[in-house]
């Protein structure tokens, strides 16, 4: 190195043009894989696309399972939550569970149930805010409107995806002659005056219903057969790997598909042939507390841990299991923001392109101890480089993950780590491309045993 000192394995892996081709390639996998997923049950979807592709087959929580070692399946709850398993050569009470959990929402803007009205010649939409949004990231941008929506048919209810894949909507904002101080005073947004974004010039009669419209002709449907709808507003700017250097990662929603991804590229990399059973857990409502059917706080991970258990062992399967199994809760960390770096902990500043962040918090909003983050850092250290570390300034609050859910609910031993970034909870965040194989990398050593 320029300076004499000895480099880092973290360094000479970097200097390594085919890490860096590999890097630059998952990078782009990344965009590709949030581009298609502008919301969890888009998201869900993609995912399900992959592991079929890969041989995963369908489960129904509805049927009895049948279930043999090297087996590779899913189950779906709710359209926007997914659990993805291969069976290991041993049985769980066995060998136990190797675990990947992370999180398929994002903070954004919803519609409501009656979205439609008219205002000052404008025909707009009424939306309600999704988790911890950063606000003023939604001006001035090229909105489109996806989801699920609830269609009446002869059969019944027909759930069915959709996305306008155009800029259809705006919120704008107010110029700076009719508010002067906003640039000393900041910027206030009252969320149910200032958030409802302009969707067309109003027309008489019609202003309540032309998102139903262009929904229902999205579909191939009629509008009458909107019965009701869970759609969300998103950028339709594409991502972008950027940067001079290509350092970055630029697209919504890296937390936490970005996780979603690395969980679900280290299963599908993951050798069929070791012992203990392979489990993604991609989970809705997190942004929101997971306090749902499909959230980390409900049954869902913890009823298919027990019928994989029941099928292939006996009665104190479940339990005997969970005693040697682990789990990382995979969910995006906070990188030192350059103009900001008051805001964080001089002496835990993770920086963008230098690997996987263990997380820690000592009242528990992370679940990391001082044994699974040796554990995680022995992963990192085997994949070529050593795991940096995070813990909030004393005097801020800490946010919180899956992790701590999932340990108190179902008593397994769980890290907190994710990938460092900036902009977290904007409507465009940003990462660095490294980290993508590196997270990569040391998941995919968990899932080979490691």
């Amino acid at each position: 190195m320029a300076d004499g000192k000895k480099p880092s394995p973290l360094d000479r892996l970097l200097d390594d043009p085919h890490f860096r081709a590999q890097a630059q390639d998952r990078a782009h996998d990344l965009v590709q894989f949030i581009d298609r997923s502008p919301t969890p049950y888009h998201a869900v979807t993609e995912v399900i696309r992959r592991l079929e592709a890969a041989g995963y087959t369908a489960l129904d929580e509805r049927s009895r399972w049948s279930l043999n070692a090297g087996g590779r399946h899913y189950v779906v709850r709710s359209d926007a939550s997914l659990i993805a398993f291969e069976l290991g050569q041993a049985t769980p009470a066995e060998a136990g569970f190797l675990m990947v959990g992370a999180h398929t929402d994002s903070p954004n803007l919803r519609l409501k149930p009656r979205p439609g009205y008219e205002k000052s010649g404008y025909a707009q939409l009424g939306v309600e805010v999704y988790g911890g949004v950063l606000l003023h990231t939604w001006l001035d941008r090229d909105l489109s409107i996806a989801g699920r929506v609830a269609l009446k048919t002869d059969q019944g209810v027909s759930l069915r995806l959709v996305d306008l894949e155009a800029p259809v909507a705006r919120v704008p904002n107010l110029a700076i002659h009719l508010n002067r101080g906003i640039n000393t005073d900041g910027l206030k947004i009252n969320t149910q005056t200032h958030l409802p974004p302009v969707l067309a010039l109003a027309t008489d009669g019609e202003a309540d219903s032309g998102w139903a419209n262009a929904i229902a002709k999205k579909l191939g449907a009629a509008p009458e057969q909107i019965l009701d709808h869970d759609l969300c507003l998103y950028d339709v700017q594409k991502g972008a790997v950027a940067g001079l250097s290509k350092d970055f990662v630029q697209v919504g929603r890296l937390d936490n598909l970005a996780s979603c991804h690395a969980a679900l590229g280290a299963l599908l990399a993951s050798d069929h042939r070791i012992q203990a059973t392979r489990l993604i857990a991609l989970y809705d409502h997190e942004e929101v507390g997971s306090r749902s059917v499909q959230g980390a706080a409900g049954p869902f991970l913890e009823s298919v841990l027990r019928r994989i258990a029941s099928a292939t062992e006996g009665a104190d399967g479940y339990d005997r299991a969970i005693a040697q199994s682990f789990l990382v809760s995979a969910d995006m960390a906070h990188a030192v923001h350059p103009n900001f770096a008051d805001k964080h902990e001089p002496h835990h500043m993770p920086v963008i392109g230098r690997g996987p962040v263990v997380k820690s918090n000592v009242n528990q909003s992370y679940a990391t101890d001082g044994e699974s983050a040796a554990r995680f850092a022995r992963l990192c250290l085997e994949a070529g480089f050593l795991p940096q570390s995070f813990v909030t300034r004393t005097d801020l609050a800490c946010g919180s993950t899956i992790g701590p859910i999932t340990a108190a609910r179902i008593g397994v031993k769980t890290v907190d780590v994710g990938n460092p970034m900036l902009s977290m909870h904007s409507i465009r965040e940003m990462s660095g491309t490294t980290d993508v194989e590196l997270m990569h990398r040391a998941l995919s050593l968990l899932f080979a045993g490691a």
